[in-house]
């Protein structure tokens, strides 16, 4: 099982300013954007290590997920949540050649807790002979910032703050007020069929 970002998260959309603020940076200064592109890369860390911890996708991407087969032929739980639409299920054979499968052969299930593709019939499309499938989806919160809950938005503030002024990687990795903020997001692997 291979877990592909197909898109990535727009610099526009990121909040360098409101990052800035939480860091008490002057902004009256002629050159305020100087750490933009510093501040952007902090900021893109601590939402990969927020979305890892919580096991949901803060701001709206686009995946493939790669398998050889499914774990149960008639309903497959995706591995990321929220998930927002599954677009195409891709049938590869062993050569190679791809094919869509029929639309009317499964449906998204959509669920806080176990988002899933599930077969219509009995069985979801047979995984080809020595191929894969690849699951095409969209998953996160929201498109915009404002979109992402309050406690998680606060928990990357926090992350990509301590790494930010703690640069010579001495300090805790994720701070407590960070995981207590992620904690009620986190779900439980155990028996989630992924």
């Amino acid at each position: 099982m291979v877990l592909t970002e197909t898109t990535s998260v727009a610099s526009d959309v990121l909040p360098v300013d409101a990052f800035k603020a939480h860091l008490h940076m002057g902004t009256s200064f002629a050159e305020s954007d100087l750490q933009d592109e510093v501040l952007e890369a902090y900021l893109r860390a601590a939402i990969a290590a927020v979305e890892a911890r919580s096991g949901r996708v803060l701001l709206r991407k686009h995946y493939v997920w790669s398998l050889t087969r499914w774990r149960d032929a008639a309903r497959q739980v995706l591995p990321v949540r929220p998930v927002v639409d599954v677009t195409e299920l891709r049938m590869v054979d062993g050569a190679g050649d791809e094919s869509a499968a029929d639309v009317d052969s499964y449906r998204f299930v959509p669920d806080d807790i176990c988002p899933a593709v599930e077969a219509v019939g009995m069985l979801l499309p047979p995984v080809p002979v020595g191929g894969s499938v690849d699951v095409m989806f969209e998953a996160g919160f929201g498109a915009v910032w404002a979109e992402i809950p309050a406690d998680l938005a606060q928990a990357v503030l926090i992350v990509a703050a301590n790494a930010y002024e703690n640069r010579s990687g001495t300090s805790e990795a994720m701070p407590m007020a960070a995981l207590s903020l992620i904690e009620p997001y986190r779900a439980l692997r155990v028996m989630r069929g992924v």
